[in-house]
């Protein structure tokens, strides 16, 4: 019982922390354990005439910056779902023999005279060990993981009668972490056997309303015979808001400048991921969400305190407001504010419908009377949105981002405005920092989402977010 009530703390721990996305670091500093470990046994083995130089130095950070590369652009950085223990030994095998070639082309074009090839076999063994240990350590834990209903994608697969063996591996392989919504397929032979376990739809449904009403991750095509339109609208649909798309990549001779090759239980697959790629990129973005949102808690919780207490005693009702919203691809979950209304605003919002001053399905009112006095001071300098932090916390939201909208709002959205859905929501973007941004119109206000998510970087998150503190002390918003 204490086995199975501490791995529920341990799944919760990863949950939390999003493990899968600090992977790469962790392959980065399990490297330089490796290349220290190589050093002390090269040390002991060459006892009599070793000697420490710079060299070492120089290499070691050679090392980390080329080790970061060949890992992103091998696609090693990940968690994998559907390879084998061989497969993921050979991978790692090749990605070790491309390193140890140039860790010996960098000896000699540096002139790195002192350093030894022992270290060269040595650091070689040991990261290549090291590094499957903790793929293998990760598969298991990420394993029971997806078993248990976590990080699960959803996915809608075209189907024929070549494809019964993929959804029937898909539904035996619960550690994959993949869940079938629905099969398209004329195929009898394919509704016979999974019609009881699965929704199976016909090949003329429109794929358009379906990614529409469910919330989906992938679309996986695995027909033998190819159909180049459908392929075409397909790609087009699944762009459209934000999904990623599989095409079996021996099906077609379509080429694409946004697809790449990857691996599907063991079959190749042509792949269009209408995220963005730039996956150290996304990585480093989760890592600063977490850590900048725990320090800032940190540091501001006497402050916040003080704001629970200014809220307590001018009004009656929770501290803190709850919402169901609409976040990454269309799954929901609460947010959290500092109440700045009345206690029954929602109940008294049907009444304010006609005064709605927005041309879109979002409700505002410049002088909402709902608005208590200290919710007013909250709302103008945009401190109301403090205990969002803690959902930057679970991994529901990210610190920018499109704001996340209500269901309702999402059920009055047009087709291109779903792609908002297809990015984490964020608690500032563009739309937050500009000057009375309740006074801009709608669609102007999806415009610049749409911008954001075409244009992401580092970069501009790191611009926005210090335009949001300088937005904050002048107090910009209504």
């Amino acid at each position: 019982m204490k086995r199975l009530y501490d791995m529920a703390w341990l799944m919760k721990l990863l949950k939390l922390y999003k493990f899968k996305n600090t992977l790469p670091v962790l392959d980065l500093l399990v490297t330089v354990f490796s290349y220290f470990l190589a050093y002390v046994v090269v040390n002991i083995i060459e006892r009599w005439y070793f000697t420490f130089t710079m060299e070492y130095v120089y290499m070691l950070l050679l090392i980390v910056p080329t080790w970061a590369i060949l890992l992103r652009h091998l696609n090693l950085a990940t968690i994998p779902r559907t390879r084998t223990t061989l497969s993921i030994f050979f991978n790692l095998l090749n990605f070790n023999s491309i390193g140890f070639f140039l860790i010996f082309v960098y000896k000699h074009i540096f002139d790195l005279e002192v350093f030894s090839h022992y270290m060269i076999i040595s650091f070689s063994i040991i990261n290549m060990l090291s590094l499957f240990t903790l793929r293998m350590v990760t598969y298991r834990v990420f394993k029971y993981f997806r078993v248990n209903g976590h990080n699960i994608h959803n996915v809608i697969i075209f189907a024929d009668d070549e494809s019964e063996e993929l959804i029937a591996d898909i539904l035996h392989h619960k550690e994959w972490g993949f869940r079938i919504m629905m099969v398209i397929s004329d195929s009898n032979k394919i509704r016979s056997r999974f019609a009881k376990q699965l929704r199976i739809l016909p090949d003329k449904i429109s794929i358009r309303e379906l990614i529409k009403v469910d919330i989906i991750d992938e679309i996986i095509y695995c027909k033998k015979e190819v159909n180049q339109q459908k392929i075409y609208d397909l790609i087009e649909a699944s762009e459209e808001i934000g999904v990623i798309f599989r095409l079996q990549s021996d099906l077609s001779p379509m080429s694409f400048t946004n697809a790449y090759l990857t691996e599907f239980n063991d079959q190749s697959f042509l792949t269009f991921n209408h995220a963005h790629r730039n996956r150290f990129a996304m990585i480093w973005k989760n890592v600063m969400d977490f850590w900048i949102s725990f320090v800032v808690i940190f540091s501001l919780s006497p402050f916040m305190l003080f704001i629970v207490l200014a809220i307590k005693l001018s009004s009656k009702g929770p501290v803190i407001f709850k919402q169901e919203r609409v976040g990454l691809r269309g799954r929901k979950f609460y947010i959290y504010k500092f109440r700045t209304m009345v206690q029954n605003a929602e109940a008294l919002k049907a009444q304010l419908m006609a005064q709605n001053e927005s041309d879109g399905p979002a409700f505002k009112i410049k002088k909402d009377p709902r608005i208590t006095a200290i919710g007013h001071l909250l709302r103008k300098t945009g401190l109301d949105e403090l205990p969002q932090l803690f959902n930057v916390l679970k991994g529901e939201m990210s610190l920018i981002g499109p704001r996340p909208p209500l269901p309702s709002e999402v059920a009055q959205y047009e087709r291109w405005q779903l792609r908002r859905l297809s990015v984490k929501p964020g608690i500032t973007c563009t739309w937050q920092i500009i000057p009375n941004r309740n006074d801009v119109v709608f669609e102007k206000w999806m415009r610049l989402d749409m911008q954001y998510i075409d244009n992401w970087s580092l970069k501009a998150d790191f611009i926005l977010f210090f335009r949001t503190i300088v937005s904050v002390f002048r107090a910009g918003g209504h």
